[in-house]
Protein backbone atom coordinates (compact mmCIF):
# COMPACT_ATOMS: atom_id res chain seq x y z
CA UNK A 1 0.00 0.00 0.00
CA UNK A 2 1.38 3.69 -0.90
CA UNK A 3 1.98 6.11 1.88
CA UNK A 4 -0.04 9.24 1.89
CA UNK A 5 1.60 12.29 2.20
CA UNK A 6 0.35 15.64 2.73
CA UNK A 7 1.67 18.06 0.76
CA UNK A 8 2.55 21.47 2.44
CA UNK A 9 4.77 24.23 1.17
CA UNK A 10 7.26 22.88 -0.45
CA UNK A 11 7.25 19.47 1.13
CA UNK A 12 5.67 16.50 1.63
CA UNK A 13 4.74 15.07 5.31
CA UNK A 14 4.58 11.26 5.98
CA UNK A 15 2.80 10.32 9.56
CA UNK A 16 2.17 7.14 9.47
CA UNK A 17 5.03 5.47 11.63
CA UNK A 18 5.84 2.54 9.32
CA UNK A 19 5.41 4.01 5.55
CA UNK A 20 7.81 6.65 6.80
CA UNK A 21 10.79 3.97 7.98
CA UNK A 22 9.77 2.30 5.28
CA UNK A 23 10.97 5.01 2.93
CA UNK A 24 13.55 6.38 4.93
CA UNK A 25 15.95 2.99 4.48
CA UNK A 26 15.55 3.70 0.90
CA UNK A 27 16.77 7.16 1.47
CA UNK A 28 14.07 9.09 1.02
CA UNK A 29 13.11 12.18 3.41
CA UNK A 30 14.26 12.03 6.65
CA UNK A 31 12.33 11.86 10.48
CA UNK A 32 11.86 15.80 11.16
CA UNK A 33 12.29 15.59 14.87
CA UNK A 34 16.29 14.18 13.98
CA UNK A 35 19.27 16.03 12.91
CA UNK A 36 21.18 13.74 11.41
CA UNK A 37 19.19 10.43 11.50
CA UNK A 38 20.87 6.87 11.01
CA UNK A 39 19.91 4.98 8.37
CA UNK A 40 19.52 1.64 10.25
CA UNK A 41 17.21 2.48 13.07
CA UNK A 42 13.50 3.51 12.83
CA UNK A 43 11.88 6.45 13.94
CA UNK A 44 8.92 8.35 15.33
CA UNK A 45 6.87 10.84 12.54
CA UNK A 46 6.33 12.41 10.73
CA UNK A 47 8.58 12.14 8.32
CA UNK A 48 9.89 15.55 5.53
CA UNK A 49 10.45 14.75 2.38
CA UNK A 50 11.38 17.34 -0.58
CA UNK A 51 8.52 17.63 -3.76
CA UNK A 52 11.54 16.20 -6.16
CA UNK A 53 11.37 12.77 -3.69
CA UNK A 54 7.17 13.26 -3.33
CA UNK A 55 6.66 12.69 -6.86
CA UNK A 56 8.96 10.29 -7.84
CA UNK A 57 7.78 7.95 -5.29
CA UNK A 58 4.65 8.93 -6.54
CA UNK A 59 5.42 7.99 -9.97
CA UNK A 60 6.90 4.88 -8.66
CA UNK A 61 3.74 4.40 -7.38
CA UNK A 62 5.16 4.45 -3.85
CA UNK A 63 3.16 7.54 -2.80
CA UNK A 64 -0.23 9.23 -2.69
CA UNK A 65 -0.27 13.11 -2.45
CA UNK A 66 -2.80 14.95 -0.82
CA UNK A 67 -3.27 18.07 -2.07
CA UNK A 68 -5.36 20.68 -0.03
CA UNK A 69 -7.19 17.70 1.52
CA UNK A 70 -7.65 15.52 -1.25
CA UNK A 71 -5.97 12.72 -2.37
CA UNK A 72 -4.27 13.51 -6.00
CA UNK A 73 -2.79 12.14 -8.71
CA UNK A 74 1.19 12.59 -9.87
CA UNK A 75 0.70 15.11 -12.59
CA UNK A 76 -1.67 17.14 -9.94
CA UNK A 77 1.70 16.88 -7.71
CA UNK A 78 3.70 18.37 -10.45
CA UNK A 79 1.60 20.95 -11.70
CA UNK A 80 1.90 21.79 -7.85
CA UNK A 81 5.18 21.63 -7.29
CA UNK A 82 6.38 23.26 -11.09
CA UNK A 83 4.36 26.28 -8.93
CA UNK A 84 6.00 26.05 -5.82
CA UNK A 85 9.70 25.26 -6.12
CA UNK A 86 11.84 27.45 -8.86
CA UNK A 87 13.03 25.40 -11.91
CA UNK A 88 11.42 22.66 -10.70
CA UNK A 89 11.10 20.70 -14.28
CA UNK A 90 15.29 20.78 -14.81
CA UNK A 91 15.64 19.87 -11.54
CA UNK A 92 13.46 17.28 -11.05
CA UNK A 93 14.62 15.87 -14.82
CA UNK A 94 17.64 15.23 -12.83
CA UNK A 95 16.68 14.17 -9.64
CA UNK A 96 14.85 11.81 -11.60
CA UNK A 97 17.80 10.60 -13.56
CA UNK A 98 20.40 10.04 -11.08
CA UNK A 99 17.44 7.71 -8.79
CA UNK A 100 16.98 5.69 -11.96
CA UNK A 101 21.19 5.10 -12.28
CA UNK A 102 21.15 4.07 -8.56
CA UNK A 103 22.63 7.57 -6.60
CA UNK A 104 21.22 8.91 -3.64
CA UNK A 105 20.22 12.28 -4.09
CA UNK A 106 19.49 15.06 -1.51
CA UNK A 107 19.34 18.94 -1.29
CA UNK A 108 22.88 20.42 -1.76
CA UNK A 109 21.58 23.89 -0.51
CA UNK A 110 24.83 23.82 2.39
CA UNK A 111 26.83 23.35 -0.61
CA UNK A 112 25.72 26.06 -2.87
CA UNK A 113 24.47 23.56 -5.70
CA UNK A 114 20.92 22.18 -6.66
CA UNK A 115 22.18 18.43 -5.20
CA UNK A 116 24.43 16.41 -3.24
CA UNK A 117 24.50 12.92 -4.82
CA UNK A 118 25.65 9.82 -2.77
CA UNK A 119 26.67 6.00 -4.51
CA UNK A 120 26.24 4.60 -0.85
CA UNK A 121 23.81 6.43 1.04
CA UNK A 122 23.91 9.53 3.75
CA UNK A 123 24.82 8.23 7.12
CA UNK A 124 27.33 5.85 5.19
CA UNK A 125 29.63 8.04 3.31
CA UNK A 126 30.17 11.91 2.29
CA UNK A 127 28.54 13.10 -0.69
CA UNK A 128 31.06 12.38 -3.50
CA UNK A 129 29.45 14.96 -5.63
CA UNK A 130 27.64 18.11 -6.36
CA UNK A 131 25.37 18.57 -9.18
CA UNK A 132 24.52 21.88 -10.13
CA UNK A 133 21.44 21.83 -13.15
CA UNK A 134 21.05 24.61 -15.92
CA UNK A 135 18.61 24.08 -19.08
CA UNK A 136 20.17 23.27 -22.55
CA UNK A 137 21.17 26.68 -23.81
CA UNK A 138 21.58 28.79 -20.82
CA UNK A 139 24.71 31.25 -20.64
CA UNK A 140 27.19 30.10 -18.23
CA UNK A 141 29.19 32.46 -16.58
CA UNK A 142 33.32 31.91 -16.47
CA UNK A 143 32.87 32.84 -13.09
CA UNK A 144 30.37 30.54 -12.01
CA UNK A 145 32.30 27.93 -12.95
CA UNK A 146 35.29 28.82 -11.11
CA UNK A 147 33.34 29.08 -8.32
CA UNK A 148 31.49 25.41 -8.97
CA UNK A 149 35.34 24.29 -8.99
CA UNK A 150 36.47 26.03 -6.21
CA UNK A 151 33.71 25.20 -3.63
CA UNK A 152 33.66 21.39 -4.54
CA UNK A 153 37.12 21.71 -4.13
CA UNK A 154 36.80 22.82 -0.88
CA UNK A 155 34.36 20.22 0.57
CA UNK A 156 36.14 17.41 -1.60
CA UNK A 157 33.42 16.42 -3.74
CA UNK A 158 33.18 16.36 -7.42
CA UNK A 159 31.60 19.51 -9.05
CA UNK A 160 28.75 18.30 -11.35
CA UNK A 161 27.14 20.45 -14.10
CA UNK A 162 23.81 18.66 -14.50
CA UNK A 163 22.77 19.74 -18.77
CA UNK A 164 19.20 19.41 -19.41
CA UNK A 165 16.89 19.24 -22.37
CA UNK A 166 13.45 19.07 -21.16
CA UNK A 167 12.18 19.05 -24.18
CA UNK A 168 13.40 15.97 -25.50
CA UNK A 169 13.75 14.50 -21.93
CA UNK A 170 17.72 14.58 -21.97
CA UNK A 171 20.33 14.82 -19.19
CA UNK A 172 23.99 15.11 -19.89
CA UNK A 173 26.48 15.47 -17.30
CA UNK A 174 29.82 17.05 -17.08
CA UNK A 175 32.26 15.93 -14.38
CA UNK A 176 35.08 18.41 -13.09
CA UNK A 177 38.07 17.66 -11.40
CA UNK A 178 40.93 19.17 -9.80
CA UNK A 179 43.84 17.93 -10.82
CA UNK A 180 47.86 19.17 -9.61
CA UNK A 181 50.09 20.59 -12.13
Amino acid sequence: MPARAIVIGSKAIIYDREEGNKLFKKFFGKPFASSKPKPDRDYDPPFVLSLYEALYLCQKGELVPVIEGRESSCSDLEDYAKRVVPRFEERYAVYRDLRDRGYIVRSGMKFGTDFAVYEIGPGYEHAPYVVRVVRRGDVLDSVEIVLMGRLSHSVRKRSVLAVVDVERSVVNYLVFKWVRM
